[in-house]
């Protein structure tokens, strides 16, 4: 029997606890479950294999923005399904997801059936979106173009850019990231370019265009 290989990135134990049970329970014997609790965690796993099965991404993690965790995702790992995982249910968040490129999405309210129902869905290739995805919600187009440049990124700008936007200078990313402050240089100016800012103040806007998700 074909194995499935399945990343649970969520920050609360217990939610990585109740999926894991509901997709344990689905697939039985059929699956490999890794859990992780931050964006950080999640490259670490990709970059070490790129060939999982499915990721359930929780939409709000340590290290992402918003969405920015799905957009880098989907700019870098193309071929992995991504179902995000939220408690945030809203129409515009669900129609958002499916926007920027998620393969359906869980309401953490859903009960195990539905939980099983939707993984099996997208691991045979489909996809699983709740009532509310089909609701008419405009996405924005700066948002649209923040996703399109977030997505030009690689993991390590990424990193680079959501310090920046921290507030931290390049002395003290490079020191963070173990690398020399003209590395760090060199990723912001390479990571301006392919956001089309010239500000650290304009980049933080910019990533910001994928937080703010219920609101817009």
């Amino acid at each position: 029997m074909a194995t499935y290989e399945i990343l649970i990135a969520d920050d609360h134990p217990l939610f990585r606890s109740a999926l894991r049970q509901a997709v344990t329970l689905g697939l039985g014997a059929a699956v490999r479950l890794v859990e992780v609790a931050s964006i950080a965690e999640l490259e670490t796993r990709l970059s070490e294999k790129a060939d999982w099965d499915l990721v359930l991404l929780d939409l709000n993690m340590p290290g992402a923005y918003g969405f920015s965790g799905l957009v880098l995702l989907r700019g870098q790992y193309p071929q992995i399904p991504v179902v995000m995982v939220s408690a945030q249910e809203e129409a515009a968040v669900v129609v958002k997801s499916r926007e920027f490129g998620a393969s359906g999405f869980i309401p953490k309210s859903s009960g195990l059936e539905v939980i099983q129902d939707a993984v099996r869905k997208v691991l045979d290739g489909e996809v699983w979106w709740p009532p509310q995805a089909f609701e008419k919600v405009d996405v924005s187009a700066e948002a649209k173009a923040a996703s399109e440049g977030l997505a030009s990124l690689t993991p390590q700008q990424f990193r680079v850019l959501t310090m920046v936007c921290e507030g931290l200078l390049n002395k003290q990313i490079a020191y963070e990231l173990s690398v020399s402050e003209a590395t760090i240089k060199a990723h912001v100016t390479a990571i301006f370019r392919k956001l089309g800012v010239r500000t650290r103040t304009q980049a933080a806007l910019l990533l910001q265009q994928l937080e703010s998700v219920a609101s817009s």
